[in-house]
């Protein structure tokens, strides 16, 4: 939503909202002008126009109630994210489970790197972009999230779908319905850029570490956690690419944007400059300090093939040991994909499960973390800070430490991670 704020705010429009409590967005956009609430404060609606809601907000918000009794004009975000789409020659949309802020950040280094007139709208903050960048109306670089189906409101000229897999079942019902969505947002565009083998498309481009994929990488090698690779397009060598960040998930993600860069006509010098220029994105295996010596790293990691990945990188970058502070994101992901996530985290020797940062749901006994902290023999639950902190003072030289989660645990992380 910031972004979005961001982006009107430089069209020169009046921008009001409110926000649970205080942050760096919010203090961000009140600096750029913005009127902007906190801590449950009420700002009333009558002096604007155009009312934007998040899924996230229950029916019954005050605001919302008083937009509804004043008759103005409410939206969703994933309607107003389609009606500013409008405003641009070319849109590319990114979709997936997992990598959907990394690879839409790799695109706008890629563009920048190509001096094309473009803007950028990203679900997290680029180490030198943000998570807004306006640069011009050719073409529209933006996240498309599959949750409620929101991604089927947009209508790409490039439809990036990095991964299908298995998330917010409670929206979709069954895995089959949401690969259906994923086909669907495809369908919707020029062209689509998919995952090699993830969906039976019948049309597009493909990227993956096989070589029948259309965008391949060969000679794939780590260089301390970070990977260097040959890319190849339709079986012809275009040139090697060194990544700046770590894993090598992250191949796949430049893989993806390589292709939809290329989709729309971009030199690949251009490409590998502007992929060798991204440094990474806030809460994206992010070094937040240290723990008596041991290295503290933040992701974004929620979904269980995410924090696989994510503790795969860790193993082969720490000598010592590895602890993980893990927060479910909603009781519903939890409960869903229950046995993925004991599988996961199971073999981990230092982890402790953090309460369920709720979001927008309901307490369910079935996905809580507590209920998860149980079915794992070597886990232990925290409920707040001190339980954290305690937890990771333990770690020490050559050790690292974990914050996994897509909750508050990152703002918690940073704070335990500074007390000690």
């Amino acid at each position: 939503m910031s972004g979005l704020a961001k982006y009107l705010l430089s069209l020169g429009k009046k921008v009001g909202g409110s926000d649970v409590c205080s942050n760096e967005y919010t203090a961000e956009l009140i600096n750029l002008g913005a009127s902007v609430v906190t801590g449950g404060a009420v700002d009333s609606v009558k002096d604007y126009d155009l009312i934007i809601y998040t899924d996230a907000i229950k029916d019954t918000d005050v605001r919302l109630t008083e937009a509804e009794n004043l008759s103005k004009e409410i939206i969703s975000r994933g309607q107003f994210l389609y009606e500013i789409s409008r405003d641009f020659k070319k849109v590319i949309a990114v979709s997936g489970c997992h990598g959907k802020t990394t690879c839409s950040a790799m695109l706008t280094h890629i563009f920048a790197a190509a001096n094309k007139k473009f803007t950028s709208h990203i679900g997290g903050n680029d180490l030198k972009y943000a998570n807004f960048y306006y640069g011009g109306n050719d073409f529209f670089i933006t996240e498309a999230c599959e949750y409620k189906k929101n991604f089927l409101l947009l209508k790409p000229n490039v439809a990036v779908i990095l991964n299908s897999d298995a998330d917010h079942l409670e929206c979709y019902g069954s895995e089959a319905a949401l690969k259906e969505a994923y086909i669907r947002f495809a369908d919707s565009a020029d062209v689509a850029v998919s995952l090699y083998r993830d969906l039976p498309l019948t049309f597009g481009q493909s990227f993956g570490f096989d070589k029948s994929a259309d965008y391949y990488a060969k000679n794939i090698k780590n260089i301390e956690g970070r990977y260097s690779f040959i890319a190849y397009e339709c079986g012809a060598r275009l040139g090697e690419v060194y990544l700046n960040v770590y894993g090598k998930h992250n191949v796949l993600n430049s893989l993806a944007a390589i292709a939809a860069a290329r989709a729309v006509g971009i030199k690949f010098d251009c490409i590998r400059e502007g992929l060798l220029s991204f440094s990474g994105v806030e809460r994206r295996f992010e070094n937040i300090g240290n723990v008596n010596g041991a290295v503290c790293i933040a992701d974004y990691a929620h979904h269980p093939n995410e924090i696989r990945a994510i503790i795969r990188t860790a193993q082969k970058l720490t000598e010592g040991r590895l602890f993980v502070v893990f927060q479910p994101h909603t009781y519903s992901r939890t409960k869903n994909l229950f046995k993925q996530f004991v599988k996961v985290l199971s073999p981990l020797n230092n982890l402790l499960i953090y309460k369920t940062f709720a979001a927008r749901e309901y307490y369910d006994d079935a996905g809580s973390a507590l209920t998860l902290s149980q079915s794992i023999k070597k886990s232990r639950y925290g409920d707040d800070a001190g339980d954290i902190t305690g937890f990771i003072s333990k770690a020490g030289e050559k050790d690292m430490v974990l914050f996994l989660g897509a909750g508050d645990i990152y703002s918690i992380a940073k704070k335990c991670v500074g007390s000690i």
